[in-house]
This record gives structure tokens, C-alpha cells and sequence, in this order.
């Protein structure tokens, strides 16, 4: 009958390297994915703006509501979302989160400060060449979203369509081309929301629940 007693190991032999014991490593605290927040705030945050774009909502004195979610939803929001994402570690959303927080914190200064101070006649060429450097950046962005799936390739795609077209409408003064973007702001808020309620879902779900491409 085996013994329930644990015999002591025999000693080293004189000269031999004691075994090295190593201490179990503290698993790491898994962090949540700030990514459906991201999309979120700028989604909501897009889509209030561009009802006004499209002409949807035709009282222009309206528009201030878009401030307060410029600067705390699709601004701060948006911008911890990305600051998460370089903790995880992911390059182009923490590009794009923190940029697009960016932009919108300050576009919100932009209207509230900065326009009122701009000759009347001049103000549409300022905001024109603020959404063409916007554009850029955006098209870049979309060209490494050729690597992602297809909602996010759509979405970038489509962004860049929004700020080339609000851009060109302020700069030639044709009240089409800015209401095309508006629209197609619409769309990208659409995208957008999408994408988020598909990777919150799949998060909380613990299984795929809508289809990214």
C-alpha cells in the first residue's frame, strides 16, 4: 500500500545547479474592443450633421445641435476609443479614432469660434479648404482599409466621397454638390452604426450575429 506521505527529494549532488523554480506570470487583464464606440459616436455624431447637409432639415438655426455631440460624443468619445485602441496595439483604428475625434472637437471650435470672426463673403473658401485637407487624409485612410472587410472598405469609401463633395459644394458655392454629401453622410452614418451594433453584438453574443464581408 503506497504511502500518503511525500518523501523529501534526495540533495543535490555537490557541484550540480539547484532546479530554477519560475513563478507563474499574472495573466494580463483582457481589455474591452473600444471599436463599436468609435463607430458609435461617430456615427450619431454624422448623422445629426448631415440631416442639415442634405437639406433634410431645412432650418439651418437648427444646426447648433450639432456642437455639444461634436465636442463630447464624436469628439471625446471617439477620441478614447482611439487612445484604447493603441493600448491594443491596432494601428489604423487608432489612426482613424483619434483623428476623426480630432476632427470633430475641432470643427466644433471651428463653427463657434472661428467662424463668426471670418469676413462673411470669405468664410465658405476657409471651410471648403478645411474638408479638402480632410479628404486627403480620408483617402489615404480608405486605400489602407483595402486590407479590411468589405463594411469597412464601403465606409471609408464613402467618407471620403462625403468630404470631397461637402468640400467641393463650399468652394464653388453650388448648393447640390453639398447636399450630395450630405447624403452621402447619411450613408456613412448608416455604415457606420452597422458595423458597430455588428461587432458589439458579436462581442456580448460570443458568436458572429451580422456579416462584415
Amino acid at each position: 500500500m503506497p504511502s500518503s506521505t511525500l518523501t523529501p527529494a534526495a540533495p543535490a549532488p555537490a557541484g550540480a545547479a539547484a532546479p530554477q523554480v519560475t513563478a507563474p506570470q499574472a495573466q494580463a487583464p483582457r481589455l474591452a474592443n473600444p471599436g463599436p464606440l468609435g463607430l458609435a459616436a461617430f456615427a450619431l455624431t454624422t448623422f445629426v450633421l448631415s440631416l442639415f447637409n442634405s437639406g433634410l432639415i431645412a432650418d439651418t438655426a437648427l444646426s447648433t445641435v450639432v456642437l455639444p455631440l461634436a465636442l463630447f460624443y464624436g469628439g471625446l468619445a471617439q477620441f478614447v476609443a482611439g487612445a484604447m485602441e493603441f493600448r491594443r496595439g491596432n494601428t489604423f483604428a487608432t489612426t482613424a479614432f483619434v483623428s476623426y475625434g480630432a476632427f470633430w472637437m475641432s470643427f466644433a471650435g471651428y463653427v463657434k469660434f472661428v467662424v463668426p470672426a471670418l469676413p462673411a463673403g470669405q468664410a465658405h473658401v476657409a471651410t471648403g479648404w478645411f474638408l479638402v485637407a480632410w479628404f486627403v487624409f480620408t483617402a489615404y485612410m480608405a486605400v489602407a482599409a483595402l486590407k479590411l472587410d468589405l463594411a469597412h472598405r464601403l465606409l471609408f469609401g464613402a467618407l471620403a466621397l462625403t468630404f470631397l463633395f461637402l468640400a467641393l459644394g463650399d468652394l464653388t458655392q453650388v448648393t447640390a454638390l453639398g447636399r450630395a454629401g450630405g447624403f452621402l453622410g447619411l450613408l456613412c452614418a448608416g455604415i457606420a452604426w452597422y458595423v458597430s451594433f455588428a461587432v458589439v453584438a458579436e462581442e456580448t453574443w460570443g458568436r458572429k450575429v451580422l456579416p462584415l464581408g
